[in-house]
């Protein structure tokens, strides 16, 4: 069984950022990942609201480099799956490749956006299908988009497209918004946003890129084809919370509960980025995250002595 002073779970932003300034604090530190580094953040054709890259950079070229950093400093990585979280004086961790020992955890294992499962969506991934208004929003300057959802992000994703799109249609399953009241009278009051009531989306189309939606009105069964150039789909997050259910204290949808530490219901165990309530689902803030945990963990660490 092997110890080390951290482990953090997650090669996102959050966990990448975690992972330098734990083994910069001096302590013998671990992240785990199970897939690829950088996290949702790899699916970025190009990052452009990230601070420090004028021209904008890649997901995956931005996760490559924050590795990089973070293991000339010595931190270690293992790709492994998380299966279990056992806490204690030290932490257990259960993956598939053995059992690890933690003073400190930080979970930074991020969320997944949920998807329409409708066909074209994955085949135009990053090619006019795309699940962050604030991220790729300023790619459809002038053009005619569509926002699928009824809730507080898809009404703030509307209202951000605005600042770029010519027009947004904001496609919702019922006749009514599920949003805040003040949200959803700001976008009723914007006259570049258009409802299009009781439908969903049957297909993304398109040939290189997304050119419409086909949609179905869930009342008169009646379809349309929406001319587009873009869909952000904002039907919700899950939190990739699953292992960590029966341990930590979380909200209905999920997402780790913290305090201003990031601290979780455990103590010494910590959660960063998507995974955490109330993140904002942004690269930067993810570094931020990263930062607060690492350092509340180093400090947690110093104090047990």
């Amino acid at each position: 069984m092997s110890e080390y002073g951290i482990i953090i779970v997650g090669g996102g932003p959050a966990g990448l950022t975690a992972g330098l300034y734990a083994s910069r604090g001096g302590l013998k530190s671990l992240l785990v990942e199970r897939g690829a580094f950088g996290g949702q953040m790899v699916n970025a054709t190009a990052v452009e609201n990230y601070p420090g890259f004028p021209n904008g950079i890649s997901g995956m070229d931005l996760g490559s480099l924050m590795q990089e950093q973070a293991s000339k400093h010595g931190l270690q990585t293992l790709f492994t799956e998380v299966s279990q979280l056992v806490p204690g004086p030290t932490h257990r961790m259960v993956t598939t490749d053995g059992t690890l020992e933690g003073k400190a955890i930080v979970i930074a294992a991020g969320a997944q956006y949920r998807h329409l499962n409708v066909p074209g969506e994955r085949q135009f991934t990053g090619r006019g299908v795309s699940y962050c208004a604030a991220c790729d929003g300023f790619f459809f300057r002038d053009q005619e988009v569509a926002v699928v959802g009824g809730g507080d992000t898809a009404v703030s994703d509307a209202l951000e497209l605005t600042h770029h799109a010519r027009k947004v249609y904001l496609v919702h399953r019922r006749d009514q918004l599920r949003a805040g009241q003040v949200l959803a009278q700001r976008a009723v009051a914007e006259s570049k946003i258009e409802f299009i009531w009781n439908s969903v989306v049957e297909e993304v189309a398109g040939e290189q890129m997304v050119n419409a939606l086909k949609l179905r009105n869930v009342e008169s069964n009646e379809q349309r084809t929406l001319k587009v150039a873009g869909v952000f789909v904002a039907v919700g997050v899950v939190p990739n919370s699953q292992p960590f259910a029966d341990v930590l204290a979380a909200d209905d949808a999920g997402s780790i509960i913290v305090d201003r530490d990031l601290a979780t219901s455990v103590p010494g165990i910590y959660a960063a980025g998507d995974i955490r309530q109330n993140s904002p689902r942004q690269v930067a803030s993810a570094v931020g995250d990263g930062v607060t945990a690492a350092l509340s963990a180093l400090r947690y660490v110093q104090l047990r002595g």
